[in-house]
């Protein structure tokens, strides 16, 4: 089993930072590979980026790329998710989520695939 647990979500205003966190226990979290996912109210959830185990491989949707930037230190077990120049169309709570992997490099992006999910931290950005 593994627990998830973010952080750092906050309102703030378009064209801001955030940076959140998500820490896991439970499991050697260096076997895993973690995805952010993000659900607005009347909205289906939508991926946001992806890292391998070994952190060599990241993936973003198109609606963050260049903006957002995923990282891990599996020493520490924590995943960070760097967000700049935040927009309103960011708002939601953001959940971290972490799944087996079959190899070191690989990403997963549909929700389905991944195994254990946090509770989320809200992010709200005012236009």
């Amino acid at each position: 089993q593994v627990q998830l647990v973010e952080s750092g979500g906050s309102l703030v205003q378009a064209g801001g930072s955030l940076r959140l966190s998500c820490t896991a226990s439970g499991r050697t979290f260096s076997n895993l590979a973690v995805g952010w996912f993000r659900q607005a109210p009347g909205k289906e959830r939508e991926f946001v980026a992806a890292i391998s185990q070994n952190g060599a491989t990241t993936y973003y949707a198109d609606s963050v790329k260049g903006r957002f930037s995923i990282s891990r230190d599996n020493a520490k077990n924590l995943v960070s998710l760097q967000m700049n120049n935040l927009r309103p169309e960011d708002t939601a709570p953001y959940h971290c989520a972490a799944t087996g992997s079959v190899s070191y490099s690989a990403i997963y992006y549909y929700d389905k695939q991944y195994s254990y999910w946090g509770q989320g931290t809200q992010v709200t950005v005012s236009s």
